[in-house]
């Protein structure tokens, strides 16, 4: 590990980056060019005080789940993604197996769709990055698989009417079975199957089925706890390269939904479920 390179290399990349390049709000009294460190540690999903650490050459060995978040945070290019690895002493990831690494240009996409909920999803159902309407629409799952999610904890179906539940699954498996027949050597979606047909009979009687294309319900309802039902269009655009989809939900203009929409946007991440009386 290269501890005087990374540091130089993470605060250059830090320090050409605006907030609005990220989706932040600059706010007042920013007398620096560049991002802060407690915003790059935001976005990477870490404490303040590792990344000051990183930059002061002070820090511990960054995982290689650290690493792919500073990337991803950072904006960087795959190129400045796999430099990045290299000083801290990591390879990078193989070409032909899927990356948790997103391409600066979709987060640009991402960040400029600030009404809309989207969301960057592997083609094998790892959330990768998420927008704030996402969040607002179905909590903050950066980082987990929602495959595994949808037969392992029954509750995230919560979202979905009940008789959107096969559908979906068979969704699920469907889509898996295409991504492993296309990269048999990629580990993580081979490895998802393994366990899922082991841990889930509802999941190895949907794989026995052999089905490859089965389309989800559209426009895609979600039963969200504070705006109710949402009738929601869904759009899928499939990044370059990486075997990443950028998910984009919307509204009919006019409809009932759209306005309800709006509230979420309004309402954001604040939590207005009412609470138990003491």
């Amino acid at each position: 590990m290269n501890r005087p390179e990374l540091a130089d290399f993470l605060r250059r990349s830090r320090t050409r980056l605006s907030p609005p390049d990220v989706g932040l709000t600059a706010g007042p009294r920013r007398r620096t060019p560049g991002l802060r460190r407690e915003e790059v540690a935001q976005l990477a999903g870490m404490s303040t005080d590792y990344y000051t650490r990183l930059e002061q050459r002070r820090g511990s060995h960054p995982s290689r789940q650290m690493l792919t978040a500073l990337a991803r945070a950072l904006r960087l290019s795959d190129v400045e993604r796999d430099h990045l690895f290299h000083l801290a002493g990591e390879e990078p990831p193989r070409p032909g197996v899927s990356s948790e690494h997103v391409s600066p240009g979709l987060l640009l996409i991402l960040d400029r769709l600030y009404d809309l909920p989207a969301s960057v999803m592997s083609d094998w159902g790892t959330v990768l990055a998420q927008n704030p309407m996402s969040v607002a629409l179905t909590g903050e799952h950066v980082g987990e698989n929602m495959v595994r999610r949808w037969f392992v904890e029954p509750d995230c179906r919560a979202l979905f009417p009940p008789e959107a539940h096969e559908p979906h699954a068979r969704a699920h498996v469907a889509g898996l079975r295409a991504v492993t027949a296309a990269r048999p050597d990629d580990p993580g979606p081979t490895a998802l199957v393994t366990e899922l047909r082991a841990g889930s009979r509802e999941f190895e009687s949907m794989w026995r089925t052999h089905d490859v294309v089965v389309n989800r319900p559209s426009p895609k309802r979600f039963v969200h706890p504070v705006v109710g039902v949402l009738d929601l269009d869904c759009e899928v655009l499939t990044g370059n390269g990486h075997g990443q989809q950028l998910v984009v939900h919307s509204a009919r203009p006019g409809t009932e939904t759209y306005e309800r929409l709006e509230l979420l946007r309004v309402i954001g991440l604040q939590d207005l479920t009412p609470s138990d009386p003491a």
